[in-house]
């Protein structure tokens, strides 16, 4: 009895399971979701050719330091990079002294105790020290940016699909709103104080084009020329590095891992003739 009320109880539920399955579809087809501005009109990352792609890819040294150039010039005045160190900057090819320099001319400093009065004070960072916040909190961040918070940079991207080729679609993205989208959905206009930019998700994002010229960053004797690409480029790979600093590491481990398993397997199939070979007749 237990049995055929258990049965009757998995049909019943099978069946609305299946009824609610068929009457959505039914609905989905006969009244399909209205088309939105965000669906026409957003554009998926243009592919890039990094030198960390493959599992025998690794990172462009020269590249991560141009990257943190345009990062320290350009980003670093709205963005932080609260999860990365200064002495981190070892593995982009800085030595000591450089990094030593770098953090005691930082443009933000590092919050302190005065040990004398107990009183908050700002200290300039040491190589110990992660990169220092921009912004105090949100509200001060909302207040300098037109209302938007900047996000913290160290793992953005991971935080977003295809997070490499994103942020160098996002940066060199930057348009006029397309006529035939004003055509197509005329309440879609790009409010004030924003800016179309079909690589972001709903098309249009506070933060201005931050990189606007050929030259804007100056890099040192033979170097590739700075153009919006190149620094685009260069940027991204830095943050990919922030975002996977060990990212190299890992990959060594795994073809490593793989290399272990193909030479197990092997011996193990050589042991399983030898053993077995007197057996199977």
């Amino acid at each position: 009895m237990v049995r055929l009320i258990a049965a009757l109880v998995g049909i019943f539920f099978s069946g609305m399971l299946l009824y609610s399955f068929g009457s959505g579809a039914v609905a989905y087809i006969s009244e399909p979701p209205a088309a939105t501005a965000e669906h026409e009109f957003h554009l998926h990352p243009k592919e890039i050719e990094w030198s960390f792609n493959g599992p025998l890819g690794h990172y462009d040294r020269q590249q991560l330091q141009r990257g943190f150039q345009v990062f320290s010039e350009v980003c670093s005045a709205c963005h932080s990079l609260r999860l990365v160190a200064f002495r981190d900057l070892k593995d982009l090819g800085y030595n000591e002294a450089e990094i030593k320099a770098i953090a005691k001319n930082w443009k933000i400093k590092t919050p302190d105790v005065d040990p004398k009065t107990g009183e908050p004070s700002t200290r300039p960072p040491v190589p110990a020290d992660k990169f220092p916040l921009v912004f105090a909190n949100d509200v001060a961040a909302r207040a300098a940016n037109n209302n938007a918070v900047p996000p913290d940079l160290s793992l953005m991207t991971k935080s977003r699909h295809d997070g490499s080729n994103y942020v160098h679609s996002l940066l060199t993205g930057y348009q006029a709103q397309p006529a035939a989208l004003l055509k197509e959905f005329p309440d879609s206009k790009t409010p004030e104080g924003l800016h179309y930019n079909p690589y972001f998700a709903n098309l249009n994002l506070a933060m201005p084009p931050p990189l606007t010229a050929e030259g804007q960053v100056t890099y040192g004797e033979g170097q590739p020329k700075p153009t919006v690409d190149q620094m685009s480029q260069d940027v991204a790979a830095f943050l990919t590095w922030t975002a996977e600093p060990k990212m190299e590491a890992r990959k060594s481990a795994g073809l490593a891992v793989v290399f272990f398993l193909l030479v197990a397997t092997v011996l193990a199939y050589m042991s399983y003739q030898t053993i077995w070979a007197g057996k199977k007749h």
